[in-house]
């Protein structure tokens, strides 16, 4: 498994490349590393994630050592005010564009929650669909629920499937779901290129499906 990678640093804000694999904070079972731990032992310092990123999606990734920092970012994040840019590999062959508009069940609210995804078609390889997509609100698993709602799982998403599987040539052992790129409302962007398994797997795909 690859290690974190320190993006950049900004004062108290920190911003990594998290891998598939590794959880944001401590799971309580050593055998899942997780970054906050990562960081202490690599860096030395004491960090907070400011905002969600499921252990199977790799990408940018925010924490913060300062109390304040991480609030006033988690303010933006509530607001809108953060812009997120996601690229999934989903079955089916989607539209050209869309968006989805459907409230999501809060677990800790004890009821659904608004959200909204909007996604643009990068490409089709067969019966799997590229996407860019940016999710406009901020839920647990909301890309990962949004898609497979509407028809057009994440490949390699073992707990939203497709309704009927399909396999995918090449598949790269992992959710097809990476966070390329995060921009603050003060004008600061953090990017994550695509990691080599994923970026491999299109290669296959396009000289398999080419045009």
């Amino acid at each position: 498994m690859a290690s974190p990678e320190l993006i950049a640093q900004d004062g108290a804000l920190y911003a990594f490349h998290k891998p598939s694999g590794f959880a944001a904070h401590p799971q309580g079972d050593e055998a899942i590393p997780d970054l906050l731990t990562w960081a202490k032992a690599e860096l030395g310092v004491e960090l907070a994630p400011i905002h969600r990123l499921d252990r199977e999606t790799s990408g940018v990734m925010l924490c913060a050592s300062d109390e304040g920092v991480r609030a006033e970012i988690g303010a933006w994040l509530a607001a809108g005010e953060v812009q997120k840019k996601y690229r999934a590999l989903v079955h089916g062959r989607t539209n050209k564009k869309g968006i989805v508009r459907r409230a999501l069940q809060d677990r800790r609210r004890g009821k659904p929650v608004p959200a909204v995804t909007r996604f643009t078609r990068r490409a089709i390889y067969g019966r799997v669909s590229l996407l860019d997509v940016r999710p406009e609100t901020g839920r647990q698993h909301q890309i990962r629920r949004h898609l497979q709602g509407i028809g057009h799982a994440v490949v390699g998403d073992e707990r939203y499937p497709p309704k009927r599987f399909s396999a995918v040539p090449g598949f790269p052992g992992r959710l097809w779901l990476h966070a390329l790129r995060v921009e603050l409302p003060d004008g600061r962007v953090f990017e994550a290129p695509l990691p080599p398994e994923l970026e491999a797997h299109l290669a296959l795909l396009a000289e398999r499906h080419p045009g």
